[in-house]
């Protein structure tokens, strides 16, 4: 996965700006399951908003850290306790960067 420029990422932003959370990480944690519904997520929308609430055990910075890694995704965003993840389509890429 390659680096993206910051403008790239602002646009990216901007997108995700009205998107609603579709996942929320609790007590729970990073589990195996919500790793494998944030990746197919990912390929179907790839750009996501996650919620970590705050009865997790982990910061967000941590829970984006291991999401990333494990979804192979770029973090683009933490504000507050919500993440922002983008990884581009293998199939059908929908978002086109700006160069």
């Amino acid at each position: 996965m390659n680096k993206l420029t910051s403008k790239q990422r602002a646009y990216l932003r901007s997108l995700a700006q009205t998107m609603d959370p579709i996942f929320q990480i609790g007590k729970s944690d990073v589990t195996p399951e919500i790793t494998k519904a944030i990746d197919q997520a990912l390929e179907a929308r790839e750009l996501i908003k996650i919620s970590v609430l705050n009865n997790c055990m982990e910061e967000p910075e941590e829970v984006m850290k291991v999401l990333s890694a494990r979804t192979q995704s770029l973090p683009i965003q933490i504000i507050g306790r919500k993440i922002i993840l983008y990884r581009p389509s293998k199939d059908k890429p929908k978002i086109q960067l700006p160069k």
